[in-house]
């Protein structure tokens, strides 16, 4: 009784700053808190399966692929302006409903598969921003600015096809082949009438 009353006494007058730990009775041996040794033993090896039931993450594999896919998107993304650019404000309304689901998903697959053959070098590739106005065909290049050449070359052309009318055939031309092969798209109706020119 007179340890306990002398412990209060010693706390209070140092503001809890000390206690003399030998006058204190300590079970270390044996915690309240702790868990039954049986538990603690069946949770560490519920806990170490699990860890080896997860399958490993490759975080660099998957930031490659997912900089590859954003990679893509903006190039598809890059691809559309230019066409509509291409076409002009005289054109555009009447044909980018059909261009965007006729031609484009078409265009994104030549793109993805341009980036996907590229292995690691996609990062060098970009989309051209210059179409040619008046009757030029070039809508825009892949191009590798650190080999600083064209990797392939989408165009679009008109043709006037007698008593079915104008038609704009979009195709592409491939480096590997020195840009002589026509590789088809698909082809837009405008009409039978003249269109205008583009970009105008």
């Amino acid at each position: 009784m007179f340890k306990k009353i002398l412990v209060v006494l010693t706390t209070i007058a140092t503001l809890g700053m000390y206690t003399p730990t030998a006058l204190l009775e300590v079970q270390a041996d044996e915690p309240k808190d702790s868990l039954p040794k049986e538990n603690l033993s069946e949770n560490s090896t519920n806990v170490a399966v699990s860890i080896q039931q997860e399958e490993p993450i490759d975080i660099q594999s998957n930031q490659k692929i997912h900089d590859k896919e954003y990679f893509i998107n903006d190039m598809i993304n890059q691809a559309k302006d230019q066409t509509m650019a291409k076409f002009g404000p005289r054109m555009v309304n009447k044909v980018e409903d059909e261009f965007t689901d006729q031609i484009l998903p078409a265009m994104e697959s030549v793109l993805a598969t341009l980036v996907e053959d590229a292995g690691d070098d996609y990062i060098h590739y970009e989309i051209t921003e210059s179409p040619s106005k008046g009757y030029g065909e070039k809508i825009f290049h892949v191009y590798d600015h650190r080999k600083g050449q064209d990797v392939a070359r989408f165009d679009v052309r008109r043709d006037n096809r007698p008593l079915e009318g104008y038609f704009f055939n979009f195709h592409y031309h491939l480096s590997k082949d020195g840009f002589n092969e026509h590789h088809e798209i698909g082809d837009l109706y405008w009409d039978k009438n003249i269109p205008p020119k583009w970009m105008a």
